[in-house]
């Protein structure tokens, strides 16, 4: 059973709480305030004590030297009569035990006394010697006694001296009395302190028990009259009266607003239930909605002949908006394609057309209209059409467009849960195949799908396996036709699927996230085999080039993980070129020319490959920092037969060199396409009619042979 607190429960258990930590405060306090008195009280010890020795000293010392002064004559003269005067008038009180005046032979003269027990006999007590000896004033101690001698002189000629004995009992009996004195003082503070405590505590008690009945009454009993009504607007009551307040604090005004809630919980019920079915941005119909009413209509044409069809369009690259513009411009670009996608599903839909938003940036679609396949396809040309053209957000030109899968009723599915799964999963082969278009759903995809997960399973821990391994495509530099480099490419070999192309499976690593962890082992690998090429005769040393994925870029952690695989392997930072793709780098130019200007403070140099793919590359090379550019290899493939691939390759040698940027032409199979790109100054070359991959040791092999 589930303890309930209520309000005033928790209060008390707060109140309880807080006096608890009081209680500990306080008893801290007292601990505290104990040693403190225990440590003033050593201390206030020590002080009387050391004062007590302080003052004897300077006692012994100025009657020493006071009676040293005024003894010189009479002690001169023999006058035992004054010198007994003056040692009985400076012989008052129980501190000086004894005065004695001795002559220079250490005889006593007087002691103060009218009988002088002891006159002319040689002093000899434990301190008399040295009292004798000293040329100054000079202290002395015995367990009784604490003694201060002086020497009595006449001019310059030393007759004798005194010697004051101080009683240290005396003195110890006055320090004890003083130390008393003061503990008794300090005991009655510490006695009024812990009344005022007591007397804090009770009060705090006091206090605690009034703000407890005070809630009580003013708190508690009303919030317990508003939740038995709630209770009962909770069961569907609407009819609860008004709980009506005249207070004029905070509980008053939300008595008031619930009366008031209460007034219009029933009023606004029904706008409650439209906004359940209503995506709140764009106004249209959301799942929930759409799902209710897919049901209803499969649940009507069954039985008959008629068809539906299902479009699911999913908006390409969409995070790229959210990343590089900000999720204001997000919602801004979604609002304009469901703009765009209702007036074509107005034109091409028929009138029982039904648009959703599922959320995020996938829109569903509902065609029921005559023949739904080519209503479908009409629609989904539309559609892909519409959503190429750019959008206008915050000044600038954003293209993205919308990737649509199609599935039909009942020819695919019969049930909505699976309509619904055969157009995600054709949707998801639309951008595969490369985004902006449609594709129908078809059994086959099925099989498509379960491959990729299957794929996606078995390159998990490739790596690990020894399947995955990396082989290097040399360069050559068209001027002296030297190998100067190659590009480390990644191969899985499967032991039962067999050898894999890298255009399958690089994509699955990329889509599922697996090239996160893939892509620095390769880095690391790469730097480590090519730390081991040597230099040719002339110093010069071949460098390595390893593609970096968009996933990777987008981490933000590439520039250290760069350094570090450079020291760990030993490889100069100059013998590394990182390649990445035109569209992960101009997708958002802030961030990508941040993470290069740090990978160019290193050394490292940076390709553009599949140069020419991507938006619009040659505006951006002026504001992205790269040291190359990859002419993309379906440019190469066609210089020999298309006249406008031969331009453009020209055009984008000429600009990037007046950039001062390398150009570097891949796929190259003919020694015509060699021959083009030599006569128009590409600066490196790589392709199968040069070599095909090899292996490291292959390509230190070709290095050592000085092949040109």
């Amino acid at each position: 059973m589930k303890l309930r607190l209520g309000l005033q429960a928790r209060f008390l258990l707060a109140m309880a709480v807080v006096l608890a930590v009081v209680v500990a405060l306080l008893a801290l306090l007292l601990h505290r305030q104990g040693q403190l008195h225990a440590e003033t009280e050593a201390l206030g010890n020590d002080t009387v004590h050391q004062m007590v020795e302080d003052y004897l000293h300077s006692r012994g010392h100025a009657v020493a030297e006071h009676l040293a002064v005024i003894l010189a004559n009479p002690l001169y003269y023999q006058d035992l009569e004054a010198i007994g005067r003056i040692l009985r008038d400076n012989r008052r009180g129980d501190l000086i035990h004894y005065l004695l005046v001795f002559d220079r032979e250490g005889r006593l003269v007087h002691d103060g006394t009218t009988e002088i027990d002891g006159y002319g006999w040689r002093m000899d007590d434990p301190l008399a010697a040295g009292a004798v000896a000293a040329e100054q004033t000079l202290s002395q101690s015995s367990p009784q006694v604490l003694e201060v001698s002086a020497p009595i002189r006449v001019g310059s000629e030393r007759i004798g001296g005194v010697r004051v004995g101080l009683s240290i009992p005396v003195a110890y009996d006055y320090e004890q009395r003083n130390t008393e004195r003061l503990g008794a003082s300090m005991e009655e503070l510490a006695r009024r302190y812990r009344e005022w405590l007591a007397l804090m505590l009770l009060m705090l008690l006091a206090v605690a028990l009034l703000a407890a009945m005070y809630v009580q009454r003013t708190l508690v009993h009303p919030i317990r009259k508003l939740a038995a009504a709630a209770r009962r607007i909770e069961a569907g009551d609407y009819s609860v009266q008004g709980q009506g307040s005249t207070r004029t604090d905070e509980l008053g005004e939300l008595v008031r607003a619930f009366d008031r809630m209460s007034e219009s919980v029933a009023r606004h019920d029904r706008d409650v239930r439209r906004m359940a079915y209503t995506d709140a941005l764009t106004g249209l119909t959301n799942r929930l909605a759409f799902r209710e009413s897919l049901d209803h209509r499969l649940m009507a044409l069954r039985g008959s002949d008629h068809q539906l069809a299902l479009l699911f369009a999913d908006i390409d690259d969409f995070k790229r908006v959210n990343d590089t513009l900000g999720h204001e411009a997000g919602d801004e670009a979604l609002l304009q394609f469901s703009g765009r996608i209702r007036d074509a599903v107005e034109k091409y839909g028929g009138p029982d057309a039904l648009l959703a938003r599922f959320g995020g940036d996938e829109f569903v679609i509902l065609v029921q209209e005559g023949d739904v396949r080519a209503a479908a396809t009409r629609l989904a040309e539309a559609l892909v059409a519409e959503l190429r053209r750019p959008l206008d957000i915050q000044d600038r030109q954003v293209f993205l467009g919308a990737s649509i899968g199609i599935t039909l009723f009942p020819e695919d599915a019969s049930s909505a849960t699976a309509l619904m799964k055969n157009g995600d999963i054709a949707m998801y082969q639309a951008k595969v195949a490369g985004k902006s278009g449609f594709r129908f759903y078809s059994r086959a995809m099925d099989h498509a799908v379960e491959r990729r997960v299957h794929m996606e399973q078995e390159l998990r821990g490739a790596w690990e396996r020894g399947e995955l391994s990396v082989v290097y495509q040399p360069l050559c530099r068209t001027s002296d036709g030297r190998v100067v480099g190659a590009e480390a490419l990644l191969r899985w070999q499967h032991p039962m699927l067999g050898t894999i192309a890298p255009s399958v499976f690089i994509d699955v690593a990329e889509q599922s996230g697996l090239i996160e962890q893939i892509g620095p082992q390769v880095l690391l690998t790469a730097c480590s085999e090519a730390v081991r090429w040597l230099p040719r005769a002339d110093g010069e040393r071949p460098f390595v080039s390893v593609n970096v994925s968009p996933r990777q870029l987008r981490r933000g952690d590439l520039p250290d993980m760069v350094a570090r695989c450079l020291r760990e392997t030993g490889l100069p930072a100059s013998c590394l070129h990182l390649e990445l793709t035109e569209t992960s780098v101009i997708s958002d130019e802030l961030q990508a020319s941040a993470l290069l200007a740090r990978l160019h403070s290193t050394g490292v140099k940076v390709w553009l490959d599949d140069f020419g793919t991507g938006f619009s590359g040659l505006s951006h090379l002026r504001r992205v920092p790269v040291d190359g550019v990859k002419i993309d290899r379906s440019f190469v493939a066609d210089l020999q037969r298309d006249p406008d691939d031969l331009a453009l390759t020209t055009a984008i040698i000429a600009m990037a060199h007046s950039l001062g940027i390398t150009v570097v032409a891949e796929g190259v199979e003919k020694e015509v396409q060699y021959n083009l790109l030599v006569e128009r100054g590409c600066d490196l070359v790589q392709g199968y009619w040069l070599s095909h991959p090899i292996s490291a040791g292959e390509f230190a092999h070709l290095l050592a042979q000085g092949v040109r």
